[in-house]
């Protein structure tokens, strides 16, 4: 496939992981706890909290493995569109049911990948108050754990240069959860399946958060 319906590859993510690298660990000052939780090989969804846009960048710089995300179209504008496409990233239309960002990410974990995902979905509080079902979904249909992650630090107070990111060289702490699997074992896909699995979703998310706020002094 070509143009906007171009799967993801493995090289790109893995790119955009080294570019995430070197501007994470060049600005910031990140500490990245518990990331041998996050499965060596296979499919893996890495469930991220969301208050400032520099945690998915934040994210693809820390975990142990490239990530594609799926991001909202909105960020697809200009220069940055060929761009996170290269970088094996995911659009997403969320005022609909997008068919291809669907297969697209079902694909990523059909290939034994790793599909990263704000639950929220949207930069709200952080705190996984509230969470929309698409995450049960892949989980459930995709077969892959979920690894919680709590991206601490990125909202504490603004910087001197750039206001709209964290001061340079600041600490920004990255915790990794235990994964878990979202489906009660049944591999229903039914509404009421994918209901419970995102009320168990919501739980892990919730309790992981306390644990990392708690393990971090940010409380």
């Amino acid at each position: 496939m070509t143009g906007a319906t171009a799967a993801p590859t493995l090289r790109g993510a893995a790119v955009g992981r080294g570019i995430g690298i070197g501007l994470m660990y060049g600005l910031f000052r990140p500490r990245v706890l518990g990331a041998w939780r996050v499965p060596a090989t296979g499919p893996v969804i890495l469930a991220v909290n969301h208050a400032h846009n520099l945690d998915g960048p934040m994210l693809m710089g820390t975990a142990p493995r490239p990530v594609h995300f799926l991001i909202k179209k909105e960020a697809f504008v200009g220069p940055l569109d060929p761009f996170l496409r290269g970088i094996g990233q995911l659009k997403v239309d969320r005022t609909t049911v997008d068919r291809t960002a669907i297969t697209q990410a079902l694909g990523v974990l059909h290939d034994g990948g790793v599909l990263g995902i704000f639950p929220e979905g949207t930069r709200g509080e952080g705190d996984f108050a509230s969470l929309r079902a698409g995450l049960a979904y892949f989980a459930v249909r995709g077969g892959a754990p979920i690894v919680p992650v709590a991206v601490l630090g990125s909202t504490e107070r603004p910087g001197r240069l750039i206001r709209a990111l964290p001061p340079l060289r600041s600490r920004v702490d990255v915790v990794f959860g235990d994964a878990f699997q979202a489906g009660d074992g049944s591999g229903r896909r039914t509404r009421k399946a994918l209901d419970e699995a995102t009320l168990r979703i919501q739980d892990e998310l919730t309790a992981h958060l306390e644990n990392a706020r708690r393990l971090t002094g940010r409380l």
